[in-house]
């Protein structure tokens, strides 16, 4: 399975295509567009929010709202494009004052991206490196989310620091994702109101002074089932995997599972979850510092990953950059942009790692229609009942 986006952040739309989605999947397009307004929410979003009204349009791949095996298509129209005709033609020659950008945003990919493609004018870089493009992304995934909770795999996020602001979250003692969802706040998607207002009062200096914040976000999976991925290639190990999908988002500059940096600092006795047998002889563990990934191989616990999301590169107080064109130095091009998008991130977040699930589902119980896959994951389960139980295969 696999997909491919295109679009810029001021075109005319962003595409996807997913090819590979097993047949007779229900599509619910209301989720997807839920997932998309998710990501536009957040405190201490931009004025763009405000213009844009993200909705998926389906063009094939669909019949009857079921997947028919074909390439799944969609698009998401940008409503912001009349206004940006000109500056982003796609054949008319470019006018005088067109937007043309050449001084690099410390940060961004703009200094890189324009020498690599030997760009004059930076906004051809920019336009697509925008996070803008997640917007997809999150349709995609929600498509792949779709399709785990096919099998009764679910997926929450939400805000653990901005800024410096550290949240101390209390998990409901029996996790499920309606009770999660019911606690993550509308404003920042944070589980612990106290420390929301403190991060709310940094974004608001933040805004004053001109400049952004970063933050941390987590991410908890729950009902994988043991044996997704595996240890006997590198690029087939889960860990390795869900990381790389977490840091392709733009601003994420670290990922850590289960304990992560922190189990550096401890002793082996205190770092990994021990192994018991209940009354019935099935296994057990009291803890999950490995965070459901042992080897590369899902374990059978709750997925825990988190995310650092560096703050913006674009300022309104702009930093020290080059005007490459002049070759002089000059204040960095400043681009509309939001102070905070920490609780944006965590739901794409959401979106990157539910792809990376299924793609891995799928290769452990692949088949071309649902029903095939089904079999397989019913077969499965039976088999590996002897090792931990029928109940917690």
């Amino acid at each position: 399975m696999r997909f491919l986006t295109a679009g810029e952040s001021h075109g005319p739309a962003l595409a996807g295509i997913i090819e590979g989605l097993p047949a007779g999947l229900l599509i619910d397009e209301k989720y997807i567009n839920r997932q998309l307004a998710r990501r536009q929410g957040g405190y201490g979003r931009g004025n763009r929010m405000t213009i844009e009204k993200d909705s998926v349009a389906f063009l094939s791949g669909i019949r009857f709202g079921k997947t028919t095996g074909s390439p799944l298509s969609m698009i998401i129209e940008n409503r912001d494009w009349p206004n940006w005709e000109k500056t982003m033609s796609l054949f008319l020659p470019a006018e005088p004052g067109s937007g043309k950008v050449t001084a690099p945003r410390p940060g961004h990919a703009d200094l890189p991206g324009g020498i690599k493609y030997l760009q004059d004018d930076l906004r051809s870089v920019l336009e697509r490196a925008s996070a803008r493009e997640t917007a997809m992304r999150v349709a995609v995934g929600a498509v792949a989310a779709l399709f785990l909770q096919h099998f009764g795999i679910g997926i929450a996020s939400f805000v653990a620091a901005i800024g410096g602001v550290e949240a101390h979250p209390a998990l409901p003692a029996a996790w499920d994702l309606e009770r999660i969802n019911k606690a993550r706040s509308p404003n920042l998607y944070c589980l612990d109101r106290e420390a929301e207002k403190l991060m709310v009062e940094r974004i608001d200096q933040a805004a004053k002074e001109g400049d952004t914040l970063g933050g941390v976000f987590e991410i908890h999976v729950q009902g994988a089932p043991v044996g997704l991925g595996s240890h006997v290639h590198w690029d087939r190990r889960l860990d390795a995997r869900l990381a790389g999908a977490l840091i392709s988002i733009p601003g994420i500059k670290g990922v850590e599972i289960g304990l992560g940096f922190a189990a550096a600092a401890l002793n082996g006795s205190e770092a990994h979850d021990e192994l018991f047998l209940d009354e019935n002889e099935r296994i057990f563990r009291t803890t999950n510092r490995a965070g459901g990934l042992e080897g590369g191989i899902t374990n059978g616990e709750t997925i825990v990953l988190r995310a650092a999301m560096k703050p913006i590169p674009t300022l309104r107080k702009a930093l020290s950059s080059v005007d490459l064109a002049a070759r002089s130095r000059s204040p960095a091009s400043v681009e509309r942009a939001d102070v905070c998008a920490v609780p944006a991130a965590s739901v794409v977040g959401e979106a990157v790692v539910s792809w990376e699930l299924a793609r891995a589902f799928l290769e452990k119980f692949s088949g071309d229609s649902l029903v095939e896959v089904e079999k397989a994951y019913q077969n499965y389960q039976d088999m590996v009942g002897k090792y931990l139980g029928a109940s917690d295969a």
